[in-house]
């Protein structure tokens, strides 16, 4: 399947309704032609249900069987069809950062869809879903599908990883690799408190050799210590010239 949405082209504000439109077309065509066509499953009922169903599990920890309930699909089923997002390059699963590690750490992946409009055209809205928890979930898509790209295009040689310990501290994205250790924090909100620092600053006593960012919606360029606190916009401008810069 050739990606006709290019990595990075869709802000984590998308909302216009032509784009909804034609995202929503995109998913129909790709079930119908590449699914259904290539033979990859005999259901494309099922398999279309797991679909939305994944969707509430963009950016979070994998749980496969309750996708699987969810979806009213076998489990082994819904593993094949993670499998199979996987091979076309559509999902993805990050695995846990656990080189060396000084705390205990869960060990399920997280999940993403490889691009933030095809999640958003995935993801179901109604009453009860909170436009704030989609549009989080959809900034840290964008910052996901940016790294991924910048390290394959730039053949930067990262692994991309997550961090989270079984006290909850979560760390979004971190990158392990010969130019060194990053760890990546992304949060909607123009105003930071204490609290949106905890976890970089956790990954950090473990990992005191690593370069520690923070994307946020304000303005500002800040410091928290070695916690680097750069305004979303700028930074994804600047992202491949982080990823290039080594640690020494």
């Amino acid at each position: 399947m050739g990606h006709s949405l290019r990595y990075g082209q869709l802000s984590c504000a998308y909302n216009e309704s032509d784009a909804d439109r034609y995202l929503a077309a995109y998913v129909k065509t790709y079930l119908e032609e590449e699914v259904r066509q290539e033979g990859l499953t005999r259901n494309l009922g099922a398999f279309a249900r797991f679909l939305e169903s994944a969707s509430f599990s963009q950016s979070a920890v994998l749980n496969v069987s309750e996708v699987a309930r969810d979806s009213a699909v076998d489990r082994k089923v819904v593993e094949n069809y993670f499998g199979i997002l996987e091979d076309l390059l559509i999902g993805h699963r990050l695995p846990v950062f656990a080189k060396r590690a000084k705390r205990r750490l869960t060990a399920h992946p997280k999940f993403y869809f490889f691009d933030t409009g095809v999640f958003r055209a995935l993801r179901p809205k109604g009453p009860l879903d909170s436009p704030e928890e989609i549009g989080g979930m959809a900034c840290e898509t964008l910052l996901f599908q940016e790294l991924m790209a910048l390290n394959d295009g730039l053949e930067l040689g990262y692994k991309l990883f997550y961090w989270r310990s079984s006290a909850d501290y979560e760390v979004d994205f971190v990158l392990y690799g010969e130019k060194g250790l990053l760890a990546f924090e992304i949060k909607r909100t123009g105003r930071l408190t204490a609290a949106h620092h905890r976890s970089l600053r956790a990954f950090m006593r473990d990992y005191p050799m690593a370069q520690a960012y923070l994307l946020y919606g304000g303005r500002r360029r800040l410091s928290e210590g070695r916690i680097r606190v750069l305004p979303m916009e700028a930074s994804f401008r600047e992202l491949s010239e982080i990823l290039m810069r080594s640690n020494s």
